[in-house]
C-alpha cells in the first residue's frame, strides 16, 4: 500500500515509519522506495536515472521512436544539444494554406557544423586504417584547438584533419607513415606535411622522433613474416643506426631495407617490391639503403640468427 501519509522522516531521511533504520530498496522499475521488512511502499514516483535501453532501430517500420539522442560532445559549443522535428504527419501540423507548422531551425552555428563534418572525416579515416578511439579523441581536440586559434585560415579542413591524425598518432606512439595517412585521406601528402609543421609551431607542442622500431612490428606482421626473422630485422636496423651506416635515410627506408635483409637470409623471402608496398617505399629507396647496409651484414646480424642463405650468397646492388 501507499503511505505516504504515514511517512515520516528520520535524520532528515525518508525512511518507514515502523522500521526507522532500515535501509530502503528503491525499485527504479516502478518508481517506488520500498521498506525491505515490511514491503511498505515509503515513497513513490522515483526518477529513473538508468538509461533508456530499449531501442526500435530494427522494426520494419523504418522509424526509430527512441526518445534519446546522441551523447553530448563538449568539443562543441552549444554541446550538440538540438532538436529535429520530424515531418507532419496529421492535419494540425499544417496551416491553411498546407505549409507545416513546426520546422527545423537552423540553430547550429556554423563554427560547430564544422567541427561535426571534421570529426566525421577523422572517425572515418580512422576506421579505415583501424585506429582506436583514443587516437581519435586525441586528434578531434587538436583540431578543435587550431580551429579556435584561427591560425590555420586559408588551409583546407579536411588538410588539417589528416594532419591532426597523423600527429594524434605519433603522440600517443603508434606512429603511421604519411603515405598510410594518405591513402585514407583526399589530401597530397606534400600539403599534409605543411598543416604538420603549422600545427605543431602555433600549438607549440612537438611529437617524438620515429625510430624504425615503431614501425617494424606492424610492416613485419603485414608481410606475414615469423618472430625470428622481425627480430633480426629490428637488430640489423637498431645497429645501422648505432654504427651509423644509413646517414641521412628515413627510419622507414632502413627498416624496409632491414626487413629485406633479414627475409632473405631466412626461408621466408620477400622482394623489394613486395616490402615497398607494405611499407610506402620505393624499391630504389630500399635498394639504396639495402646497398649501404650490406657491406656490414655480418655484424649486424643476431649471433644466434640460422641463416637459410649465408652472408655472402645475399643479393647484391
Amino acid at each position: 500500500m501507499a503511505a505516504s501519509s504515514k511517512s515520516s522522516f528520520y535524520n532528515n531521511k525518508v525512511c518507514c515509519p515502523y522500521h526507522p533504520e532500515c535501509p530502503l530498496i528503491e525499485d527504479y522499475s516502478a518508481g517506488d522506495q520500498i521498506c525491505p521488512e515490511c514491503g511498505l511502499v515509503v515513497g513513490d514516483r522515483v526518477i529513473d536515472v538508468g538509461s533508456e535501453w530499449r531501442t526500435f532501430s530494427n522494426d520494419k517500420a523504418g522509424v526509430d521512436p527512441s526518445r534519446v539522442g546522441g551523447p553530448e560532445n563538449p568539443l562543441l559549443n552549444d554541446s550538440d544539444l538540438s532538436t529535429m522535428i520530424g515531418p507532419g504527419t496529421g492535419a494540425a501540423s499544417f496551416d491553411a494554406f498546407g505549409v507545416s507548422k513546426y520546422l527545423n531551425r537552423r540553430t547550429m552555428s556554423s563554427s560547430d557544423r564544422t567541427l561535426i563534418n571534421a570529426f566525421r572525416e577523422i572517425n572515418g579515416m580512422a576506421d579505415r586504417i583501424n585506429l582506436p578511439k583514443m587516437i581519435v579523441d586525441t586528434a578531434n581536440k587538436l583540431f578543435k584547438e587550431v580551429h579556435d586559434g584561427k591560425n590555420l585560415r586559408g588551409r583546407s579542413n579536411d588538410a588539417i584533419a589528416s594532419a591532426c591524425l597523423y600527429i594524434a598518432c605519433r603522440q600517443e606512439g603508434v606512429p603511421r607513415t604519411f603515405k598510410e595517412i594518405c591513402a585514407v585521406s583526399k589530401i597530397s601528402k606534400k600539403e599534409i606535411g605543411r598543416c604538420f609543421k603549422l600545427i605543431l609551431k602555433v600549438l607549440e607542442t612537438s611529437v617524438d622522433l620515429i625510430t624504425t622500431g615503431d614501425f617494424m612490428s606492424r610492416f613485419c606482421a603485414n608481410l606475414g613474416l615469423p618472430n625470428a626473422v622481425q627480430r633480426a630485422a629490428t637488430r640489423i636496423a637498431k645497429k645501422a643506426v648505432e654504427f651509423d651506416i644509413v646517414p641521412g635515410r628515413s627510419p622507414i627506408s632502413v627498416a624496409a631495407a632491414a626487413i629485406y635483409m633479414a627475409s632473405q637470409a631466412s626461408n621466408d623471402k620477400k622482394t623489394r617490391k613486395e616490402i615497398g608496398d607494405i611499407a610506402g617505399v620505393a624499391d630504389g629507396t630500399i635498394a639504396q639503403s639495402y646497398k649501404l647496409m650490406y657491406p656490414h651484414a655480418v655484424k649486424l646480424f643476431p649471433e644466434n640468427f640460422s641463416f637459410v642463405t649465408s652472408v655472402d650468397q645475399l643479393p647484391h646492388m
